[in-house]
């Protein structure tokens, strides 16, 4: 029986052996081959001029005196709104401005509704205004519309999204008396017997606003076929921020992956994202360095980082620095 035992502790011997090797050679998570990548910052990709003359006279202004209030995130970007809070600036919201007194209070490049404006004089708040220039056109151009139907009984249409801080500014200059159409399937909320005007929310697409033209066209032609209709529209897009559609679907071509640095407050940002998923599905949407998944960069040797109209530099960069770390 002895030869048997004698066998026997050799074969246990052998298996508790190769178990341990085994959990020191075999890795417990999956192995990812690393090449040397070339990462490239899309040049067109960051802040909108408008949103860089907010940050610059916030910063100013900080630099001068503190505390100042802003009214909204100055940007849809968690990491740049922390990075201006650590600096002194104060985010406070609408219901907080009523109760706000002898204080200076910043206008995001978003815009205000005039109601803002009396409060301010009520309060004796100091308001230093960095509205977006485009956005305070369309302003002027709505309020002076708004008008115009008064005494038509026509109807102010804004293309755009409910609830966003600049739609709110828009609507403000007709009392919120205006239709607000963020998809196709909404026009029926507009009266085709009575005169309409149509605007836009600056950020939105120019695809989809002319589209919402032809649209509104034919359903004008159908009620009235004699073709005679009192219908008007203002194209207010931002070509800066409009352009950018065209310049990424461009820039993922090129890589094999894209990295997409946005705040997921901006309906900018994840609009974007989408038209860089359409032509590069390799894309992947972070808002911090820390959300970098080594995995995605397996075998790959061209990535690409791009961001929203609301993206820092400064970000996309940290981004990309985060991703030389999986670079052989």
């Amino acid at each position: 029986m002895q030869p048997f035992f004698d066998l026997l502790f050799g074969f246990v011997t052998f298996i508790r052996n190769f178990l341990f090797l085994s959990s020191i050679f075999v890795p417990s998570q999956p192995f990812f081959f690393y090449l040397k990548m070339n990462i490239t910052i899309d040049p067109h990709s960051g802040f909108c001029f408008g949103v860089v003359y907010a940050i610059e006279i916030a910063e100013r202004e900080l630099k001068l005196e503190k505390p100042l209030y802003c009214l909204g995130d100055i940007v849809h970007n968690n990491m740049e709104v922390n990075r201006l809070r650590d600096e002194g600036l104060i985010i406070i919201e609408h219901k907080d401005l009523k109760n706000l007194k002898d204080s200076k209070v910043l206008i995001r490049a978003h815009g205000e509704p005039p109601e803002t404006y009396q409060i301010a004089v009520k309060n004796n708040l100091h308001l230093i205004d960095a509205s977006c220039p485009i956005v305070l056109k369309l302003q002027n151009d709505i309020q002076y519309g708004f008008h115009e139907m008064k005494k038509k009984n026509g109807q102010i249409v804004i293309f755009g999204k409910e609830g966003h801080a600049e739609v709110n500014g828009l609507k403000g200059q007709t009392h919120d008396t205006a239709i607000v159409i963020t998809h196709l399937t909404e026009i029926e909320k507009i009266d085709f017997f009575r005169p309409i005007r149509l605007y836009s929310q600056t950020t939105m697409s120019i695809e989809e606003f002319l589209t919402i033209v032809e649209l509104l066209k034919e359903r004008l032609n159908q009620v009235n076929p004699t073709g005679v209709s009192d219908f008007e529209w203002d194209d207010s897009i931002c070509r800066q921020v409009s352009n950018r559609s065209g310049l990424l679907q461009e820039f993922s071509a090129k890589y094999q992956v894209i990295i997409f640095v946005s705040g997921e407050k901006s309906s900018n940002g994840m609009f974007l994202y989408q038209v860089c998923k359409n032509v590069n599905p390799k894309t992947f949407l972070v808002s911090t360095r820390e959300e970098i998944r080594c995995e995605w960069f397996s075998e790959v040797n061209e990535v690409g980082v791009c961001g929203a109209t609301s993206t820092p530099m400064w970000l996309m960069q940290e981004v990309a620095q985060e991703i030389r770390k999986f670079s052989n």
